[in-house]
């Protein structure tokens, strides 16, 4: 199913922009049923006489306003968060390896069964993308992979995904110098090399930032509003928040990939 919120052609893409967690990848399915409680947890002990529900209120916000972005800036707004309510925050990099050794500890058990070859890298990814992404590479587009995760992490689960394949244009997660590199940036830097003009870019993301920032050079985006992790139908918050920057189509996932490749190219 494929919902055209603006008639788009990318009939003159030159290079495809990819996100990966939730957009590729459903390995880190879960990821905010770790982070959220963590943050509530840790707003909890401000003592501001907020209800949990409130605070859980307060998380989800920015919680899903930054997705997409590197997971510093979470943190660095869960510290805000704590100074504002009287506390006194740690280090955002030491709520960072908090968040990152409970998320390890919840998906290490699909690690070990890609890496023992229990089951197969396409059982851990959204449906139909490693056909949409064979369909891009003969199509031609140089294709990048950026993420808000760690690089050394999201390069691993890549490798065990085996998609750095089809990813030419190379393969970006973030670093600790946080401030250093973002999609915008990668974005930027093409361009400003002459090798892509806003408009030859497609985007694929699940989270707003890749959609907002493809959009605003004149690309054309996909938003892919998975329910995780089955990612067979729309989750409807993901939904309101892609069309509300910009999304000019809609998918659960990428099973009707030459539908999908036509509205884009036709």
């Amino acid at each position: 199913m494929i919902e055209t919120v603006r008639a788009a052609s990318a009939a003159n893409a030159r290079v495809a922009l990819f996100d990966f967690d939730g957009t590729i990848s459903v390995i880190r399915a879960g990821w905010i049923e770790i982070m959220v409680p963590m943050m509530v947890e840790l707003l909890a002990e401000c003592k501001s006489g907020e209800s949990e529900a409130e605070l859980r209120a307060v998380v989800e916000e920015f919680v899903g306003r930054l997705t997409g972005k590197q997971t510093m800036y979470q943190m660095i707004e869960l510290a805000e968060n704590i100074e504002s309510r009287g506390g006194k925050p740690e280090d955002p990099l030491v709520y960072k390896t908090m968040y990152l050794d409970r998320l390890h500890a919840r998906i290490e058990n699909r690690l070990e069964d890609l890496r023992s070859g229990r089951v197969s890298p396409d059982f851990y990814m959204v449906p139909g993308a490693r056909k949409l992404l064979e369909a891009l590479r003969d199509r031609g587009l140089k294709m990048y992979l950026a993420s808000g995760t760690d690089h050394v992490y999201m390069h691993e689960e890549a490798r065990l995904l085996d998609v750095i394949q089809y990813f030419d244009g190379g393969v970006y997660g973030a670093l600790d110098d946080y401030k250093s590199f973002s999609k915008k940036i990668l974005i930027q830097r093409l361009i400003a090399s002459s090798e892509f003009r806003g408009d030859e870019f497609v985007g694929f993301g699940d989270g707003y930032v890749e959609i907002e920032n493809v959009r605003e050079v004149g690309g054309v985006t996909v938003g892919v509003a998975s329910d995780e992790p089955e990612c067979r139908k729309i989750d409807e918050w993901k939904r309101k928040r892609l069309i509300g920057v910009g999304a000019d189509f809609i998918v659960p996932n990428y099973e009707s990939h030459d539908e999908l490749m036509t509205a884009l190219f036709q």
